[in-house]
């Protein structure tokens, strides 16, 4: 009979199987460290360490660590609890069957299928993060895809290069090639913003003004220094990068560099990013 995890035990599961269960693989290895992209945010470079021989993860990022606890609770948004039950079963609940690839090199996606948004799951999923399935269906897919032997969907957004942003409520990924997404109205303001659900989040609190300006996504802080051309030809800019570390450098760097950038993230000030301050607003209306 298998024995249930607890907290004492839980600490000794690995942290990278961890991370494949939740489908993070790592970039690099070596005897002692692997690294990967950040599961907490879009990245071209690996800044997230974790240590083979102490078992505990950094994210250089964000200047933060901890156990393999931590990290599923911080991932997954969920309680010790529900940790525990991932570590132990390898899900939360039934709707999406984590990734158990144990392949260490090969981080390969090849999309499957691209189609409106349908899927019980993902449509659960978004609305759980404020997002009704008629904004979303207006700028993701419902993508399909396949990690060698294995199938997944998700909810996608497509970049200028024919990648996608790829998430659901167990992980998030992309796949090749990695860029921002563009979407030009044929404004003269552009609004540039982190992520998809940021994109998402202000298409819900306030349509009309993404539908009256251009609207750039990055993906990752990392493309802030390729969005130069689009920052240039528009007479206006507005940020909305998360309030963390690397979104508030990231907002500084922009305006100190050109005049006729400004920044909106005053308006969810006491809020991580656009969908925490959704989130936390839909909480007050029940």
């Amino acid at each position: 009979m298998k024995r249930k995890i607890n907290c004492e035990t839980a600490r000794n599961f690995s942290i990278v199987k961890a991370l494949e269960k939740l489908g993070h693989f790592p970039k690099r290895t070596t005897e002692k460290e692997a690294w990967f992209l950040s599961p907490f945010r879009s990245e071209t470079q690996a800044s997230f360490k974790v240590s083979k021989t102490k078992n505990r993860w950094y994210d250089h990022g964000e200047g933060i660590g901890g156990n393999v606890i931590d990290l599923v609770c911080k991932i997954l948004k969920c309680s010790i609890k529900e940790t525990l039950e991932f570590l132990n079963v390898g899900t939360v609940n039934n709707s999406f069957t984590p990734q158990s690839v144990s392949s260490e090199n090969d981080t390969g996606i090849n999309i499957i299928k691209v189609q409106s948004i349908t899927h019980p799951a993902l449509i659960q999923y978004l609305n759980s993060r404020g997002i009704s399935i008629s904004i979303a269906n207006i700028y993701c897919k419902e993508v399909w895809y396949r990690h060698k032997a294995f199938k997944f969907f998700a909810i996608g957004l497509k970049n200028n290069k024919g990648g996608w942003e790829l998430r659901n409520k167990i992980f998030k990924n992309s796949s090749s090639p990695k860029s921002y997404t563009y979407i030009q109205n044929n404004k003269k303001e552009l609004i540039i913003l982190e992520g998809m659900f940021d994109l998402l989040s202000l298409a819900t609190i306030d349509r009309n003004l993404l539908e009256t300006s251009n609207v750039l996504v990055l993906n990752s802080i990392s493309f802030i220094n390729d969005i130069k051309k689009h920052i240039l030809i528009h007479e206006l800019v507005y940020l909305f990068l998360d309030n963390d570390t690397a979104g508030q450098k990231a907002t500084q760097y922009l305006i100190d560099k050109y005049e006729h950038v400004i920044d909106k993230s005053s308006s969810y000030k006491n809020y991580k990013d656009l969908n925490d301050l959704l989130c936390h607003e839909n909480k007050k209306e029940v």
